[in-house]
C-alpha cells in the first residue's frame, strides 16, 4: 500500500477546524443555556427549540462536545498500540470483552480466552510476552477508564433505569438522549452501546486492575486511577452500586500503591511516587468516607476497612509537605462529618498525629 493512501488530504484541513470552531461554539451554547436556565425560569420556555436544533448537530460533533475523551497524562506511555500478533489477538478480546453485555451468553467465552492468553503470556516468562500484557492491558485500562467518566457523567446509570442525572453535561446527555433518540448518540464515549452499563464499566476495571497487579505492573493502573479526578467527583453523586464498585477498586488501588516506591532507593524516583498517592487521595478519599456503608451491608469487611485505615493513614504521614498533609487531612474531616451514614475510614490518630507535629512545628519556628 503506497504512502498516499495514508496520508490526510490537504483540503480536509480547512474541514477539521471549521468542525472544531463548531464544537466549540455548540459546547458554549450549551453550557450557557444549562446555566442560564437554572437562574431564570423563563428560559425554560426554549428548552424545546433548544433541543429541537440539537436534531439538526451532526452526530460526530454532538459526540466531541458533550462526551469528550479522557486528556491523556504523563504517565500514558504504554497506552500504545501492540504491534505482535498476540498483542493484537489479547486487544481485541479486551474490547469486545468491554462492548459485550455481562448478560450475552458469549460474554464469558470472550472473558475466559482474555484470561487464558493473559495467563499463559505471563506463565511463558519471557520479557517480550510480559510486555505485551503490561501494554495491552494497560491501553484497555485506559479505554474503560474512559468511558466508566463517561457513563458517570451521563447518569451512572447508562443502560439501565436512570437515575437521577446531577452532572451538567449529564443533563444535557439525557435530554439528547430522550428527544433526539439513541442513533445520534454513537460517539466513542457514549457507555451505554449494546446496554452497557457504568457498574459494568466499574467491575471490568477492577479485574483490568488485578490482572496488570497480578501481571507486576499495578502501577500502570494506579498512575492512571490517580489522574481520573473528575471520574471522583462525579462518583459522589453515582448511584449506589456504582459507588460501590468504586469504592471496591479504590480499595484495591490504594493498596497497590502502598508498595509502588519499596524499591525505590533514589529520592528523585520517589518524589513522583509521594504526588500520584497525594492525587489518589484528593481525588477518591472523599467517595471512601461518603459510600462506605453500601445499601444493603458494608462494601468492604472489617478486617478490609481496618487494613485500608493503616494503608491510609501511612500514605498520608509519607507526605512530606505539611501543608499538604493538611489539605488532605481537613478535606477527609470535611466529608467525615458531614455523611451522617458513614463513620469510616475513622483517621482520627493520624488527624491527631498531625496536630502534634504542626504545634512542635510551630514552637521550632
Amino acid at each position: 500500500m503506497g504512502m498516499a493512501e495514508w496520508e490526510t488530504p490537504p483540503t480536509t484541513v480547512p474541514l477539521v477546524f471549521l468542525r472544531n470552531i463548531m464544537a466549540s461554539l455548540l459546547l458554549h451554547a450549551v453550557r450557557s443555556f444549562l446555566f442560564f436556565a437554572q437562574k431564570y425560569k423563563l428560559l425554560e420556555t426554549f428548552r424545546g427549540a433548544f433541543l429541537f436544533f440539537l436534531r439538526f448537530v451532526p452526530s460526530p460533533i454532538l459526540d466531541c462536545v458533550l462526551v469528550p475523551p479522557l486528556t491523556p497524562d504523563k504517565y500514558d506511555t504504554t497506552a500504545q498500540r501492540n504491534d505482535s500478533g498476540i498483542g493484537r489477538a489479547l486487544s481485541q478480546l479486551l474490547s469486545i470483552m468491554n462492548d459485550i453485555p455481562v448478560c450475552s451468553r458469549k460474554y464469558e467465552v470472550v472473558r475466559s480466552l482474555a484470561e487464558r492468553v493473559i495467563d499463559e503470556n505471563h506463565r511463558d516468562g519471557t520479557h517480550a510476552l510480559r510486555r505485551v500484557n503490561c501494554e495491552v492491558l494497560s491501553a484497555a485500562f485506559s479505554t474503560t477508564l474512559s468511558r466508566l467518566e463517561a457513563a458517570a457523567a451521563a447518569g451512572g446509570r447508562d443502560g439501565e433505569s436512570g437515575g437521577p442525572v446531577e452532572h451538567p453535561l449529564g443533563r444535557v446527555l439525557q435530554m439528547v438522549r430522550d428527544i433526539v433518540g439513541p442513533s445520534v448518540m454513537r460517539g466513542r464515549g457514549e457507555a451505554s452501546r449494546n446496554g452497557i452499563s457504568a457498574v459494568k464499566l466499574a467491575a471490568e476495571l477492577l479485574w483490568l486492575a488485578q490482572k496488570l497487579a497480578a501481571c507486576g505492573c499495578g502501577q500502570e493502573a494506579v498512575l492512571r486511577w490517580a489522574t481520573a479526578s473528575n471520574l471522583g467527583r462525579l462518583a459522589l453523586s453515582a448511584e449506589p452500586r456504582l459507588q460501590a464498585s468504586l469504592v471496591k477498586l479504590a480499595a484495591f488501588l490504594f493498596r497497590e500503591a502502598k508498595d509502588m516506591d519499596l524499591n525505590e532507593t533514589e529520592e528523585s524516583k520517589m518524589v513522583p511516587h509521594m504526588q500520584v498517592k497525594l492525587k489518589m487521595l484528593l481525588s477518591w478519599l472523599p467517595l471512601l468516607c461518603r459510600a462506605s456503608n453500601g445499601t444493603d451491608a458494608p462494601i468492604l469487611s472489617i478486617s478490609e476497612r481496618s487494613e485500608l485505615e493503616r494503608v491510609l493513614e501511612e500514605t498520608i504521614e509519607g507526605i512530606e509537605q505539611e501543608e499538604e498533609q493538611e489539605r488532605v487531612l481537613s478535606m477527609w474531616l470535611h466529608h467525615f462529618t458531614h455523611c451522617p451514614s458513614s463513620d469510616w475510614p475513622n483517621l482520627h490518630a493520624c488527624y491527631a498525629r498531625w496536630c502534634s507535629a504542626s504545634r512542635k512545628q510551630l514552637l521550632l519556628q
